[in-house]
């Protein structure tokens, strides 16, 4: 508590933290004066002392300070690149919109608004509005049904004028991507208070009549299409889907009708010279997929016109074309591929030339017996080791497999149809935005079985010929492949000679471009083959491909594989990789220089580069000790927004022209934070027991002084220090320590990077923690008796692994550990379905075979066998809906612990997954965790919930974290 020491009266406080009582400048200015009275020294040293009186007034951070924290959400910037818009998010409060111009000032600001966007033509901004979340807690308290709660507004700001237009019981919104002038809006359903009926009478001739059609979501709700500039309206009732073009000036919808009598249909409407009219009708028909060609001029949609319940559906596909009165019926049950049906589930589109027309086919449903009550019908589940699948991971994905579609072209100029998808291929991916001749598709199925234990996604693909259906050529065990931007090549990356190639869909060529080539994760220490570093993308006309290394920028020739090196980051151990700015573009422009990325792995700084591909000459933009953002541009100008962090700095909006030469700071989201206590971070170095050269990250407490001795609390997980520069502001974390909350406190914090030797992680954990915390004792300035350690997950296995040889630790936390790799081994990861195989024979958990393969590395790394050598109390949380490690885990380690008398806790969130997601729960997380920290580490009292747990009579009611007064530690 030394660090404190200008603060003359402090105490702990009811969560174990210390409250400090503030002296106000006043009577430090009176302690100075006296000061210099009695020691007559000069006035000079009052102007010294000063300064460091006034930090004492600096708070510390509390768990009730955490909600202060406002994060930015949302952003945007206008086409036209003159307008800026961003959320500020704080905890569970409202949203709180802000719209600034490009210099910064604020023009606009609404409270409990989110989801902005501005119009194409930069002239109007529109936002949600929802309800006061005090309102609306206060009413689901008294148990108002969901219904009756207050709904959203829409709002509509003129950034012309600044007038501004509220729009009540809005659901939900729509503007035009390409164009502007209009808004459509979805209304909810406006629930009408029934009228007192004067007499018996009466009410039964109101039961005769019919009950009136009512807005719902099988009858469709209100859509009112809106002119910005004339704010003239149109009501559409009972819209069950609506649609812009793209670029043209269409809007399409489908209605069940404007009353019960009426029929159903499309109408498409010409907002340019506000014609309207019905494209198709049916007496009850359904209908989905409603979409236009980019133009327009040209509608697809999928009709039901079955009013029954039967169970095959009787689709049909409907292409309108501008121009035409009526939609042509392009494809039903009578005329679609043998043994397939029209899905509804597939999306409707067009290639970018509109020659295509592009929906999706799917097999008849399983047809089930409905004449069966509940209590005749089997309910038992069928395991088989033939299965790809396995039976968990079917059943997560059975939603997917039913509606699973497979996609299909239609050629518009002839209506012929040509099978791009099928049950053998069941995913397609287009070339050249749909106009290519080739398509590519693929399958995971016969890989799956395998892909249980290897962990690696491979596929086997096919190239289809989308004019006649012809399969041009076949891969099988690919773990990716894709098309270039013209579609003239067939790409990827093989893991197991970690080589990228090109196939030359034309020609029918083969060509690997990187063997030999470290283009291949360096630093790979998985028991698995390594990954590639990615690739940029294509230039134009798929010219050259341009590819990743660890630093550097390649570029490829796909016929020849000359590979030229396009930037020379290697030298400076410094990374580059390229922005896309226009997501509309495919190709990387050759004309214009490339925005890149910049990060130097040895002082972790970023920043941005241009590279001009013509003059091959790489530009430095801005650097610095911070992490960047990757920026957003505006649509139709240069002007860009992005981000800027570092530990001390939060990540404000910034706007900028793409040289960075006009950088202007547009929020202050966190003004607050100059009130806190808070601290630095650095670099440090070490050498690991088996003579690795290791980094790590040090957090200080603000006003660090090395000759005291601070409590310190270590925190990793594999390597992290690539993070320096990431801003950590306070707030309730799900499963790790907030470190500018801890330092605040007084606490360093320390997270050093580990590198794995295979079949040894929870040794190479030791081999680089331990002498990465000795280093430290070494500086003189680290508490060596009171070193607490916290983890989750992967580091939580490592915690609960490293207590088990080692007493450095005074306290543990350990989340979602893992002590027992056997039992864990046949597990599964409920949130995927998958078996845990694989994490154990190649990927994180490192161990490189089965147990029956490797059964001595499977016993020495799994805590659960030397339990009994734990001397550190440990904290555990592991919640019972966790889907990644089986919660069981977490309760072999607690019951062991509890067996032979060890101090322990157990957390367990009920219906949280693998972290706690509640705010309120997370919050809770937090204060035990401190209060358990501080009580080993600082002296604090213990808690009661420690002495005496929370029995299930109390739970929810008494939280147990008052202070037990004599149980001081230390």
């Amino acid at each position: 508590m030394d660090d404190f020491e200008f603060s003359p009266f402090n105490w702990f406080g009811p969560d174990g933290g210390q409250f400090y009582i503030t002296i106000f400048p006043i009577t430090l200015i009176f302690m100075g004066f006296n000061f210099i009275q009695m020691t007559r020294r000069p006035l000079a040293l009052f102007f010294v002392l000063f300064p460091a009186m006034l930090l004492a007034q600096k708070k510390v951070l509390d768990h009730t300070d955490l909600d202060l924290w406002n994060i930015i959400q949302d952003e945007a910037i206008s086409p036209n690149g003159n307008y800026v818009l961003y959320t500020l998010q704080k905890g569970e409060k409202d949203n709180f919109l802000k719209i600034k111009n490009s210099k910064g000032s604020l023009l606009f600001e609404h409270e409990r608004a989110k989801k902005g966007t501005f119009t194409y033509d930069s002239q109007f901004a529109l936002f949600t509005i929802k309800a006061w979340k005090d309102s609306v807690t206060a009413m689901k308290s008294r148990k108002v049904k969901k219904e009756n709660l207050p709904k959203d507004s829409l709002g509509i700001l003129n950034l012309t004028n600044g007038s501004l237009v509220k729009i009540g019981h809005v659901k939900s919104y729509k503007v035009p991507e390409k164009w502007s002038g209009y808004v459509a809006y979805q209304l909810e359903e406006i629930k009408e208070k029934k009228e007192e009926k004067e007499d018996s009478v009466t009410r039964k001739e109101e039961k005769k009549k019919s009950k009136p059609k009512k807005p719902n979501k099988k009858n469709g709700y209100h859509v009112v299409l809106r002119n910005l500039k004339t704010q003239q309206e149109d009501t559409l009732k009972y819209v069950t889907n609506f649609v812009f073009a793209k670029k043209g000036k269409w809007f399409a919808y489908a209605t069940t009708g404007k009353n019960k009598e009426a029929d159903a249909g499309v109408f498409v409407m010409n907002l340019e010279i506000g014609e309207s009219g019905k494209i198709h009708s049916s007496k009850k028909g359904k209908y989905f997929q409603l979409n236009f060609s980019e133009s327009g001029k040209n509608l697809g949609f999928i009709v039901d016109t079955d009013t029954t319940k039967i169970q095959v559906r009787p689709n049909e596909l409907f292409l309108w074309k501008d121009g035409d009165t009526t939609a042509e019926k392009i494809i039903d049950k009578s005329t679609a591929p043998n043994g397939y049906m029209v899905s509804h589930y597939g999306k409707v589109s067009f290639s970018k030339d509109e020659s295509k027309l592009f929906f999706g086919l799917a097999t008849p449903p399983i047809l089930k017996d409905t004449t069966l009550t509940e209590d005749e019908i089997v309910n038992v589940e069928v395991w088989t080791y033939k299965e790809p699948r396995l039976y968990t991971v079917q059943e997560l994905q059975l939603k997917n497999d039913t509606v699973q579609s497979y996609q299909t072209a239609i050629h518009l100029k002839d209506n012929t149809l040509v099978q791009l998808g099928n049950t053998h291929y069941t995913q397609t991916a287009l070339g050249d935005e749909g106009n290519a001749i080739y398509a590519l598709s693929g399958t995971t199925l016969p890989n799956e079985l395998e892909s249980q234990w290897t962990g690696r996604r491979e596929n086997d693909y096919r190239v289809v010929n989308s004019i006649t259906g012809e399969t041009l050529l076949q891969w099988t065990k690919v773990p990716s492949l894709r098309l270039s931007p013209k579609a003239k090549y067939a790409y990827g990356y093989s893991r197991v000679d970690s080589t990228w190639f090109t196939y030359s869909l034309p020609k029918g060529t083969y060509k690997a471009l990187t063997k030999g080539r470290v283009f291949y994760e360096e630093l790979n220490d998985y028991p698995n083959y390594p990954y590639s570093y990615g690739v940029a993308g294509w230039t134009e006309n798929d010219e050259y491909l341009i590819l990743y290394d660890r630093y550097d920028l390649w570029r490829f020739d796909p016929e020849t594989g000359e590979a030229t090196r396009l930037t020379f980051g290697r030298e400076k151990k410094t990374m580059y990789r390229y922005v896309a700015l226009d997501k509309e573009i495919h190709h990387i422009p050759t004309n214009e220089p490339w925005l890149l990325t910049s990060f130097n792995e040895m002082s972790k700084d970023g920043g941005y580069a241009n590279f001009d591909f013509k003059k091959n000459r790489l530009k430095s933009l801005i650097t610095g000790p911070f992490q960047y953002s990757i920026p957003i541009k505006a649509l139709l100008d240069d002007a860009l927004i992005y981000t800027r962090q570092s530990f001390q700095e939060f990540p404000d909006l910034r706007s900028s022209d793409l040289g960075f030469k006009k950088e202007i700071v547009l929020s202050n989201a966190n003004p607050q934070q100059k009130e806190y206590r808070w601290g630095t971070i650095e670099l440090v170095n070490w050498a690991s027991l088996d003579g690795k050269e290791l980094t790590g990250m040090l957090v200080k407490p603000e006003n660090f002084d090395p000759n005291k001795k601070y409590p310190m609390l270590v925190n990793f997980y594999e390597r992290s220090s690539d993070g320096l520069h990431r801003h950590r502001h306070p707030r309730a974390e799900r499963s790790s320590l907030n470190y500018s909350f801890y330092a605040s406190r007084g606490y360093v914090i320390f997270n050093p990077d580990v590198h794995y030797r295979i079949g040894y992680p929870g040794e190479s954990a030791f081999n680089c923690v331990i002498p990465g915390i000795t280093s430290l004792i070494e500086k003189g300035f680290v508490d060596k008796d009171n070193i607490g350690v916290q983890g989750h997950s992967w580091g939580g296995y490592q915690i609960a692994y490293l207590v088990t040889k080692t007493d450095i630790f005074k306290a543990a936390e350990a989340g979602a550990p893992v002590p027992n790799m056997i039992s864990a081994y046949g597990g599964i990861r409920w949130w995927t379905g998958l078996s845990r195989q694989f994490q154990y024979e190649h990927t994180q958990s490192r161990i490189g075979g089965t147990p029956w393969e490797y059964p001595s590395r499977y016993i020495e790394n799994s805590p659960i066998f030397n339990i009994d050598k734990i001397n550190t109390p440990l904290l555990i949380m592991h919640n019972d809906a966790d889907g990644h490690v089986p919660w069981y885990q977490g309760i072999e380690f607690f019951v062991s612990l509890r067996r032979l008398g060890k101090p322990s806790w157990f957390l367990n969130y009920n219906g949280e997954p693998h972290w706690p997601l509640k705010l309120q729960n997370r919050k809770d997380f937090n204060i035990r965790m401190t209060q358990f920290f501080d009580h080993y580490l600082k002296g604090a009292p213990k808690p009661n919930w420690m002495e005496h747990g929370v029995p299930p009579m109390e739970k929810g009611i008494h939280l147990g974290y008052e202070l037990i007064q004599g149980t001081e530690g230390n």
